[in-house]
């Protein structure tokens, strides 16, 4: 440099620096730019008032159910108010499980009878009046595998292996147990058994029984399965300490219906630069049926919804088309997650991302990405933008169960990460209501959301 005449250096050295100091100013307009998002959300975000329209006016809306078809006009109604782009519907067949008549259950020593909150897991069949047999309790598939057959045949089987506590990410706790609930009435009636009693899968110690699916296979009988409370299932372990000899009682009126008609809930923002590469956001519009399905996934539904508002209020026009999608039958199928990807293949859609909302709506702490490592790297420098809000925690993770199948069609599939400490004391429970949701937490979630996406719109993957 020291060879070069002054004005020759001057510009040599602008030149190195240019790129530096365009970057600088890239990241003070997109900085601002968030700012902005985080503004509205915080001063007029509509996430919460949403979902107390979608939890007072709806309630729970299990796949196949007058709720859920209710909850299918709601949401198209609400993304027209909003004045979206284009506002449409996707066909898809879904199951029709109901649970019937509220489930009973007792243990019974002698005259003494001991009764228990239970609920039938998702899919179940029915009891056919009352169940009465025996119970061996297990905390592990070896465990059930070493019982002699007597031991087991004409019986319940009692799974009570709790989620793990020591781990600090909850999913993987709830991962680490579910595979009870979902193989419990297979591996109970391979060996005889009459029906599955599951531990609830939480971590908290109270009254409330979780449903949740379960599988049967094709090729084994059919037996009803239940879950219990913790307290319930403590409880259970207890009495059966005191007297193996017990006997549980088990009444559920559960049935499957022939498949239903529904549909996914679709509204968009066209680009303004790269109208045919979508980035889509979404939850799942369905719930289970014992409460209002606030936090799952209600919450994940309406800050879907926000993202575009934040966007379209803010003046920050996406360069490229994003699509709000509600979800149908995340639960008990994912067919909405099924038909939304066929389609998408079908029309050769250009998916640059994928998020998913469906962890609850609680304080944000920042995604969780499948991608190639370059395209991780990439999402992972914005992550100083995400530091003021909290919400910087980009790394590999879980993109979601209803953006799973686009996998293949996308660059990266996104999961919005939050809180998750609470989000299993009352997930699939009677407890999952509107007031269990905190409105600033709620609104700071969407516009975390609305951020990235803002900035997956500008620079793409």
């Amino acid at each position: 440099m020291r060879f070069l005449s002054r004005g020759v250096a001057a510009v040599a050295l602008a030149a190195l620096l240019a790129p530096a100091a365009q970057a600088q100013s890239a990241s003070k307009i997109d900085s601002l730019a968030i700012r902005t998002i985080y503004d509205e959300a915080l001063l007029r975000g509509q996430s919460y008032e949403n979902l107390r329209q979608l939890t007072s006016q709806v309630g729970g809306r299990l796949s196949g159910s007058p709720e859920a078809q209710k909850a299918v006009e709601w949401g198209k109604a609400a993304m027209e108010k909003a004045g979206f782009d284009r506002v449409y519907l996707q066909e898809v067949m879904v199951p029709h499980w109901v649970r019937g008549a509220k489930e009973k259950a007792e243990a019974k020593v002698g005259s003494k009878a001991t009764k228990f909150n239970v609920c039938a897991l998702g899919g179940s069949v029915a009891t056919k009046g009352k169940l009465k047999a025996g119970v061996v309790e297990v905390t592990s598939w070896d465990q059930l595998a070493a019982l002699p057959d007597n031991q087991v045949k004409g019986k319940f089987i009692f799974y009570n292996r709790p989620m793990n506590p020591t781990f600090i990410e909850t999913g993987r706790a709830y991962g680490d147990a579910g595979d009870q609930r979902r193989r419990g009435a297979i591996e109970a009636a391979k060996r005889g058994a009459v029906g599955a009693l599951v531990r609830s899968l939480s971590l908290a110690h109270d009254d409330y029984p979780h449903t949740g699916t379960m599988s049967y296979d094709d090729k084994v009988t059919k037996v009803p399965a239940a879950a219990l409370s913790t307290n319930g299932a403590d409880q259970l372990s207890q009495l059966l300490k005191a007297n193996p000899t017990l006997t549980f009682e088990l009444e559920m009126a559960c049935q499957q219906l022939p498949e239903v008609k529904s549909y996914n809930v679709v509204g968009e923002l066209k680009g303004s630069k790269y109208p045919d590469e979508i980035i889509s956001v979404g939850g799942h519009l369905d719930s289970w049926d014992l409460a209002q399905g606030a936090h799952d996934d209600g919450t994940g539904i309406v800050q879907s919804m926000e993202v575009l508002r934040l966007l379209k209020a803010t003046g920050l026009r996406p360069e490229r088309t994003v699509r709000a999608v509600f979800f149908m039958n995340e639960e008990n199928g994912t067919r909405g997650g099924l038909k939304y990807a066929e389609l998408a293949k079908a029309a050769n859609e250009k998916h640059v991302a994928a998020m998913e909302s469906d962890g609850g709506g609680f304080t944000p702490r920042g995604f969780g990405v499948e991608a190639d490592p370059a395209t991780l790297a990439k999402i992972q420098s914005w992550a100083p933008l995400f530091v003021p809000y909290h919400s910087e925690e980009i790394g590999p993770g879980h993109g979601g169960t209803d953006i799973g199948p686009l996998k293949g069609q996308v660059k990266a599939l996104i999961g919005y990460d939050c809180d998750d400490q609470r989000y299993f004391d009352i997930h699939h429970t009677a407890a999952d209501t509107f007031d269990k949701v905190n409105r600033r937490e709620l609104e700071m979630g969407g516009a975390s959301m609305a951020a990235l996406i803002y900035l997956i719109s500008k620079y793409g993957l």
